[in-house]
């Protein structure tokens, strides 16, 4: 028994740093609506122990303005979704500071915003669905997103104005 906990306690020291490591995935907007509203996405996010990523923050690559965004939110979001959406993780968005104008701008109107993201993986095609919360309390569908894979950032993208960036790696 003390042998399995030593190594129990040995396993967890060594999983704990590499639990959670953070990615920065670029993404290319890959139809006219998409490239209307938001051009292309950065998603900060940490990537687990068995490779799912857990989205935090969007960085828009043309604005250089970011939201945060959480897990999680009301079932009726899901409920709101388009016939044959695929339906994933959903994480509602902020109300502070860039997320503000991300929800006005992918739910006009709305009092609130969530995105559904289609299963984040690298190198691969990334949807995402806007849901809006409304005054009357209805919940609707906004937008239908259509990303397409870009690279993955060395290094955090520039975050403010005239800083210079470099393009992600891996396209």
């Amino acid at each position: 028994m003390r042998r399995f906990l030593i190594a129990l306690l040995t396993l967890s020291a060594v999983a704990g740093p590499a639990a959670a490591e953070t990615r920065y995935l670029a993404y290319d907007a890959s139809d006219r609506v998409t490239q209307a509203l938001t051009r292309g996405i950065t998603l900060e996010g940490d990537r687990g122990l068995f490779g799912a990523i857990t989205v935090r923050r969007i960085i828009s690559t043309s604005n250089r303005g970011s939201a945060e965004i959480r897990i999680g939110g009301p079932d009726a979001a899901r409920r709101a979704l388009p016939a044959g959406a695929t339906e994933n993780i959903l994480y509602t968005v902020s109300s502070d500071g860039g997320g503000r104008g991300l929800s006005r701008a992918l739910c006009p109107g709305a009092d609130q915003a969530f995105l559904i993201l289609g299963r984040v993986r690298l190198a691969r095609p990334l949807t995402a669905q806007a849901i809006g919360r409304w005054p009357d309390g209805a919940y609707r569908h906004c937008v239908t997103l259509s990303y397409s894979w870009r690279g993955e950032w060395a290094t955090p993208p520039a975050s403010g104005p005239g800083e210079d960036s470099s393009a992600p790696v891996g396209r």
